[in-house]
């Protein structure tokens, strides 16, 4: 890895140690090609966070407001219930939402829809679609 501002572990700062789903996104975040990490790292507009509901009041999100260049936030917020569904569904979706941040919601390769797109890019990572998708 080459030297960047912040490490993987950094990115995880929101997720408690003893969480599940912590280790769920170190294994993808990890896995993932190291440009990729690089690029996430090197970019104060990217964060990863676990949704945190609170009864009768939703869910609060803080993400970053766009810089004076239009650049949006990079924020990946995942459901708790990722901690213990079948594992491959949970790396998958994991991967899917970090391939949508890297991508910046857009295109990849001959793939336009970005949402079959964050899917192919995920498969190329190595965590496919499951067959069987059960949360």
């Amino acid at each position: 890895m080459t030297n960047t501002d912040r490490s993987v572990d950094d990115l995880l700062q929101s997720f408690a140690p003893e969480d599940p789903l912590r280790g769920r996104v170190h294994l993808v975040l990890t896995a993932i090609p190291e440009e990729v990490q690089i690029d996430f790292l090197r970019d104060p507009r990217f964060s990863i966070t676990k949704l945190h509901f609170e009864g009768g009041f939703g869910t609060k999100l803080y993400i970053a407001f766009p810089s004076p260049d239009g650049t949006g936030s990079r924020c990946v917020a995942l459901k708790p219930r990722l901690s213990d569904c079948a594992e491959p569904f949970g790396l998958y979706i994991i991967a899917h939402e970090l391939a949508h941040a890297y991508l910046r919601n857009g295109p990849w390769g001959d793939v336009a829809d970005p949402e079959d797109a964050a899917d192919a890019l995920a498969a190329h990572w190595g965590f496919p679609k499951p067959i069987d998708i059960r949360w």
